[in-house]
C-alpha cells in the first residue's frame, strides 16, 4: 500500500473551499484513495462529506493512502496540493 504523511497547509485544514479542492482533486486523479487523520480511522478521498467529517485542522497531520495501480503518482501530486495549500486545483491533477 503506498502512503504519505503530510500537514495540512491551509491555515483552516480541510473545510470548505479546501475540502472541495481536495475533493476534485482526488476524483481526478483516478485512483481510489483514502484520507485520515494521523492514528484515525481512513475515510473515502473522494466524499466531500467524509473528509469535512475528518475536521482536520491546518498544520494537522494527515495520512494519504491507496492500493490502486498508479498510486503513488497520485498521492504525490494529493501531498503536495495538501502541504502547500493551494487555492485553486492545478492543471497537473
Amino acid at each position: 500500500m503506498a502512503e504519505r504523511r503530510v500537514n495540512v497547509g491551509w491555515a483552516e485544514g480541510l473545510h470548505a473551499r479546501p475540502a472541495s479542492i481536495f475533493v476534485r482533486a482526488t476524483t481526478a486523479s483516478g485512483v481510489p484513495v483514502t484520507i485520515a487523520k494521523s492514528g484515525g480511522d481512513p475515510v473515502n478521498a473522494a466524499s466531500m462529506l467524509a473528509v469535512l467529517g475528518l475536521g482536520a485542522q491546518g498544520g494537522e497531520e494527515i495520512v494519504l493512502a491507496s492500493e490502486a495501480e498508479g498510486a503513488d503518482a497520485a498521492l504525490d501530486r494529493l501531498a503536495k496540493l495538501v502541504a502547500d495549500g493551494l487555492e485553486e486545483l492545478p492543471e497537473t491533477v
